[in-house]
């Protein structure tokens, strides 16, 4: 199974990590308030970058690495990836990104 590493832009341009098997769910959890409390009041918001690892223990250690920086090390992480506007479905975003660990 597939494990997505995702980072949102919320409304108030804080940045939010997590991880997920299914990342239209999640996107969705998090829009309709069923997602984390972070993200509950701070919609809209917006995909800014996503990888992929292969098992969900490789996911968690590499949301803890990211979580762990600074916000311009976070920023400038978003900045070397190239991802379309996610505005239309996340199926094409997480076929784009690498697969590690």
């Amino acid at each position: 199974m597939k494990w997505i590493v995702y980072i949102l832009e919320c409304s108030d341009t804080s940045l939010y990590t997590g991880i997920t098997n299914d990342l239209e769910r999640r996107l969705e959890e998090h829009r309709t308030g069923r997602g984390a409390k972070y993200t509950k009041h701070r919609c809209p918001l917006r995909v800014r970058y996503i990888e992929c690892r292969r098992t969900k223990g490789a996911a968690l250690a590499r949301e803890a690495a990211i979580k762990a920086l600074a916000r311009s090390e976070k920023l400038a992480l978003i900045a070397a990836q190239s991802i379309p506007d996610h505005s239309a479905s996340v199926t094409h975003l997480s076929a784009a990104t690498n697969e590690s660990g």
